[in-house]
């Protein structure tokens, strides 16, 4: 059985970040081992949330795996909350990977063209050096932006993706996908390259018009899982468009509140059977 890391906060209550990846990796059959960063009452679109920050563990954490002769066959990294994490994350990368080891980069920090609340420039250029140590990174157009010094825009064409993609292919990434792409009306998608062979991955499926908070860890954990599987890129990346498009239309159905998170766990069993 395969065996990733995911390193990222908790959210006790709430769908996103670990209590998406854990569950959702694992239910595709890899070993899920968390590194959490963070321990947060609820995720913060909850009021009066509290939070317990836990970057002085992670390296207690990783020396004793190393005493145990711990290793991974991929590590994911989604929200780190400071640079200093970003820099234990470079150091967890050069001390547990290797050429056998897949690093898959989620550089969450933005999105709608702003930075989150908590982070500035200079946070997105070390993300950038951070993703330049990945073998696959996904960053949103907004995350592609700031960390390649381009301006955004709501609307674009596919020349302008080509662009940003040559521009991330600068970074370092063996993998460089964008996620988030339009190309046409009420699709939606991905567009990647692959800057080793030159290759597109482009996939769009139909856009579903609601948002909800921790759709992009439950794509980014689907991707990892069905690399671990052994899938394609192509076939990686339209299992996790459509897997959470599918969630989203099933939490329709839920009146809760949307920045609540998805229901993820009525749709596993059909993620289960995809992979049969």
């Amino acid at each position: 059985m395969k065996r990733i890391l995911t390193i990222q906060d908790i959210s006790c209550l709430g769908k996103c970040s670990v209590t998406v990846a854990l569950p959702v990796i694992s239910a595709m059959g890899v070993e899920t081992v968390i590194l959490p960063t963070a321990v947060l009452s609820t995720h913060t679109m909850f009021k009066d949330f509290t939070v317990k920050d836990l970057t002085d563990q992670l390296i207690p954490i990783t020396e004793h795996w190393k005493s145990q002769g711990v290793k991974f066959d991929g590590i994911y990294t989604g929200y780190l909350g400071s640079a200093e994490e970003i820099e234990i994350a470079k150091k967890i990368f050069d001390e547990f990977g290797g050429d056998d080891t897949l690093i898959f980069i989620d550089p969450v920090m933005a999105d709608n063209g702003k930075l989150y609340p908590a982070f500035d420039l200079e946070y997105a250029k070390l993300n950038a050096s951070l993703c330049g140590k990945a073998d696959i990174i996904v960053p949103n157009i907004t995350e592609a932006c700031f960390m390649t010094d381009t301006e955004y825009k709501e609307a674009y064409d596919e020349s302008y993706i080509l662009t940003l993609l040559e521009k991330l292919s600068k970074l370092g990434a063996k993998k460089v996908v964008l996620t988030g792409v339009s190309l046409s009306e009420g699709k939606t998608g991905v567009y990647g390259l692959d800057t080793v062979t030159g290759e597109k991955i482009v996939y769009q499926n139909d856009r579903v018009d609601a948002s909800y908070h921790g759709t992009g860890d439950i794509f980014a954990s689907v991707c990892v899982g069905g690399l671990m599987r052994g899938l394609s890129l192509y076939d990686t990346f339209k299992l996790a468009a459509d897997y959470t498009a599918d969630t989203i239309r099933e939490t329709l159905k839920n009146p809760a509140e949307p920045w609540y998170g998805v229901d993820f766990e009525a749709t596993l069993p059909k993620l289960i059977k995809a992979l049969d």
